[in-house]
């Protein structure tokens, strides 16, 4: 399970634009937890540490433990809303989960092993057609990456899903079809070479 370092937040009794922009002249960045069958909880946490954990990686991928005012809740990020002029988060949303808890979440591909691909030493380029997967888990089993190993790949390659391992119980969302996740593509030199023996 990817989970990240516990984040505090305080409880909110007023919604509406007034106290939102109260909070965020406070600092604050205004939040609602939902989901799990409970009542919404309105939070606000402090903007500075929100926005660092935001840039940690895989931020809409790990579990966060939220203690608020001492209650940890296990949540997951679900959508954060940005100031239109200067990009800072004005709100989050976040959703009550449990390790149990079914759930549909992007996790990032993780390309390893360059050294050993045969056609990336000939001077072959990476095409990266996913940089991250849909998958349908449980969110006690959110895989941390999902690893594409490189190795023996040659120029004209294309590295398809069913090449990949995931942990038990977790699946792609695509299903119809075995879809490619990167290719090898030659080089722009042997490329004009090969079109040119061509022609």
């Amino acid at each position: 399970m990817t989970e990240n370092t516990t984040m505090s937040a305080l409880r909110r009794d007023r919604a509406g634009k007034g106290t939102a922009r109260k909070l965020r002249g406070e600092g604050r960045v205004p939040a609602v937890i939902y989901g799990a069958k409970e009542p919404p909880v309105m939070i606000s946490i402090e903007r500075r540490t929100f926005e660092r954990v935001l840039r940690g990686k895989g931020f809409f991928s790990h579990i966060l433990p939220l203690d608020i005012e001492g209650q940890v809740e296990k949540v997951l990020a679900r959508d954060v809303q940005f100031h239109p002029v200067t990009d800072v988060p004005i709100h989050a949303d976040f959703l009550r989960v449990s390790d149990q808890t079914p759930i549909i979440v992007s996790v990032s591909c993780q390309f390893i092993n360059h050294a050993e691909s045969p056609g990336l030493k000939r001077g072959g380029v990476l095409n990266i057609v996913r940089h991250d997967i849909e998958l349908s888990c449980r969110a006690g089993a959110i895989p941390e990456v999902i690893v594409i190993d490189l190795a023996g790949t040659e120029i004209g390659d294309s590295i398809h899903f069913s090449r990949i391992q995931l942990p038990e119980g977790v699946r792609p969302t695509i299903t119809d079809r075995d879809f490619t996740i990167a290719s090898v593509a030659a080089p722009s030199g042997l490329k004009s070479e090969q079109e040119g023996a061509a022609s």
